[in-house]
């Protein structure tokens, strides 16, 4: 789960993690209010979305009085702000951060990620501070500083150390970087993150660490643990679809492409994905409708596969094991009795109850392709999509 990044900073300060001084607001007024409350200026207005290179798209911008804050945030609320991670459409902007700006004399990068590869989170930390660290593993690689963390022990010391060394810091700010690092894992274990990432850190003209930019995401699978993070989220940035498909307990993430799927099981559904692609169509979803779905979450599942207006075919791929092909079919002929359903549906099913699931579809009195097997799914939907 993404959170913005005021919402981040305010975790960051609950871990001792130094950020600047500022806080969020939703009109113009609260924003000028925020900057008298912060002293003298000059002040950064930053629009807060679930995307990065705000700067480029206009959606960070600096002011020199509470009343330059109100014209700037006039400018950037309720504007659709474009950068390259919003996509073509853009995100509407309804809060904006109000900080007081701070004099840089170095930008850094810290981030914590877990290493799937080594089964632990790994500290990364980098002199090229402000830059995507992405670009930065491409171009100069060795200006990545990496430390491995055993769960067990934490980060050490040591380790932190040797981040702050690796990236030249000046001697004297050593016992603070420390300090920064192990709070800031601190909070990634407390907080069960699954990114925890300050791009950039800045150290100031007067010798401070401090946090310019957060990015938090936080585990799903985690957040029973964490009640008070989970009303965190901001349905305004999750795409529609995505959001209906959290209600039903549902594994939906949308796509470009003009083949719906669904699906029982991500390693299936993966599978599927690529044999749509091989076959010359494109994938419109990813859905998982798990193991244990019911038929009211076929449905649903269904239902939101369709309201996405690129699905130009459907192919429901189904392994019957704890999901019974019976039940998988009685919520799809439910579902399509109750959408108006204008495009063609593959359907593949192997497993448990298959004959009985095949019978249903064959005797609901609407129109089904039935696929022989995976490859015949993939191939009979692209050749309809196109």
């Amino acid at each position: 789960m993404k959170i913005h990044e005021y919402q981040g900073k305010e975790l960051l300060r609950k871990f001792q993690v130094p950020v600047p001084e500022g806080d969020v607001a939703g009109t113009i007024k609260e924003a000028r209010q925020v900057a008298e409350e912060l002293g003298e200026g000059p002040f950064v207005v930053k629009a807060q979305i679930h995307a990065g290179g705000r700067g480029k798209g206009g959606g960070i911008k600096t002011a020199a009085t509470p009343e330059e804050v109100e014209q700037v945030a006039g400018q950037i609320l309720e504007m659709t702000l474009v950068t390259p991670q919003t996509g073509p459409e853009g995100r509407l902007v309804n809060r904006v951060l109000v900080e007081k700006a701070q004099e840089i004399a170095r930008e850094l990068y810290l981030g914590i990620v877990v290493d799937r590869s080594l089964g632990r989170p790994v500290i990364m930390m980098s002199a090229a501070g402000g830059m995507e660290i992405e670009e930065v593993a491409a171009r100069s690689p060795e200006l990545i500083i990496k430390e491995a963390v055993d769960p067990v022990t934490g980060c050490l010391p040591y380790q932190a150390r040797n981040l702050a060394f690796g990236v030249g810091l000046d001697p004297h700010l050593i016992r603070a970087a420390t300090s920064f690092i192990e709070n800031l894992y601190k909070m990634f274990v407390a907080l069960d993150c699954s990114l925890a990432e300050i791009n950039p850190l800045v150290v100031t003209r007067d010798g401070a660490l401090l946090a310019l930019d957060a990015k938090i995401n936080l585990d799903d699978n985690a957040l029973f643990r964490h009640h008070d993070l989970a009303a965190l989220e901001d349905p305004a940035e999750m795409d529609p679809l995505e959001h209906e498909a959290r209600k039903h307990h549902l594994n939906y993430i949308r796509l470009s492409g003009n083949v719906g799927a669904m699906v029982n099981g991500a390693g299936l559904a993966m599978a599927t994905m690529d044999l749509i692609k091989a076959a010359g169509a494109e994938p419109a979803n990813f859905l998982d409708v798990g193991g244990g779905a019911s038929q009211e979450m076929v449905a649903n599942g269904f239902r939101i596969i369709l309201a996405d207006p690129n699905v130009k075919g459907v192919l429901i791929n189904i392994f019957g094991g704890i999901l019974r092909c019976d039940v998988l079919a009685n919520g799809v002929v439910e579902a399509v009795k109750q959408v108006d359903v204008k495009v063609p549906i593959i359907i593949r099913l192997e497993g448990t109850n298959v004959e009985q699931g095949r019978e249903i579809l064959q005797h609901s009195g609407l129109k089904f392709t039935v696929a022989a097997d995976m490859l015949d799914a993939a191939q009979k939907v692209a050749a309809l999509v196109q």
